[in-house]
């Protein structure tokens, strides 16, 4: 009997000291969490895609928070909520956030089956990674769309697809969140984000080849040859080449679109814009009408007196 009260003694001063050593250690190896982290985490939209830049909504909602404390939100932005959702994130956190401009991925590849004729087969993984990384791909351009559709796999939202007609990527514009993952997913980098610009109208270069005008030409019929001539009609100075590939600005570009007249391969698009007007064609000039002659008023000869 002794013994079991020895036992059950002993047991019971090392379970207490146990107790002792692990409060001891919680307090001092405590990670202190700021409730507000959860109430934020809890607004955003638990996507956890990434476009914010971060690993997750926990990710950004730890740096709204370290922001709010720092006195300023610049650059913090949920792309999939858009201001809906910051304007919550703002009120919880009794910050202000300004207004940003929404945005949308936009594939810069005009390279269809019509322009881009296939000049090998591929038989290899059917990623865009892998084909790729093997070269050129199946046709003659190393720039283009691979249209394996790596970018669809990686959208949670199911805003772009393969155009089987094109074998190119399109991105529907009222599903797209601008969070970014396809343009991490595309192995060319062909995917943009650009502003939506107003009635979601805007204009940018349709290609990425870098390579000299006689070349991508050879490959492609609608690549962009840097001329030039889109640069020399933009007043705003929107147009830049580099690389042997003409960019345009959308923080300077205007939407004037004599940039897209001016484009001798039709690599510059322009989206959601009525159709031009069609110009007057001007009628020759009627030829003046004959003028009557003016009616001859006979003269009486006067009679010689006799």
């Amino acid at each position: 009997m002794n013994f079991i009260l020895i036992a059950v003694a002993v047991l019971g001063a090392i379970g207490l000291l146990a107790a002792i050593v692990l409060y001891a250690c919680s307090k001092k190896f405590a990670v202190y969490e700021d409730p507000r982290i959860g109430e934020v985490t809890a607004v955003l939209p638990g996507a956890n895609c990434g476009g914010c830049g971060f690993a997750g909504c926990g990710g950004l909602a730890d740096a709204l928070v370290k922001g709010a404390d720092a006195g300023s939100l610049d650059g913090l932005m949920c792309p999939v909520g858009g201001q809906a959702v910051m304007g919550q994130v703002a009120d919880l956190l009794g910050m202000a956030i300004a207004n940003g401009e929404p945005k949308v991925a936009v594939v810069r590849c005009n390279g269809t089956c019509a322009v881009r004729p296939k000049i090998a087969e591929y038989s290899g993984l059917r990623t865009c990674a892998a084909m790729h990384a093997c070269g050129a791909g199946e046709t003659g351009c190393g720039f283009g769309c691979l249209g394996c559709g790596d970018c669809v796999e990686a959208c949670q939202f199911d805003a772009i697809r393969i155009n089987p007609e094109t074998g190119i990527a399109e991105v529907d514009d009222e599903k797209c969140t601008s969070c970014g993952a396809c343009v991490k997913a595309c192995p060319r980098g062909i995917i943009e984000l650009r502003k939506k610009g107003p009635k979601n109208r805007r204009i940018y270069v349709s290609c990425v080849n870098k390579d000299k005008g006689p070349v991508a030409m050879k490959a492609c019929k609608a690549a962009c040859i840097g001329c030039g001539k889109c640069v020399k009609e933009c007043k705003f100075e929107a147009i830049t080449i580099e690389n042997n590939v003409s960019y345009i600005d959308f923080n300077k570009c205007r939407l004037c679109r004599k940039c897209v007249e001016a484009c001798p391969t039709k690599a510059i698009h322009a989206l959601n814009f009525p159709a031009p007007k069609p110009k007057p064609v001007e009628q020759p000039a009627a030829a003046p009408a004959p003028q009557p002659a003016a009616p001859v008023t006979p003269v009486k000869e006067k009679e010689d007196n006799v």
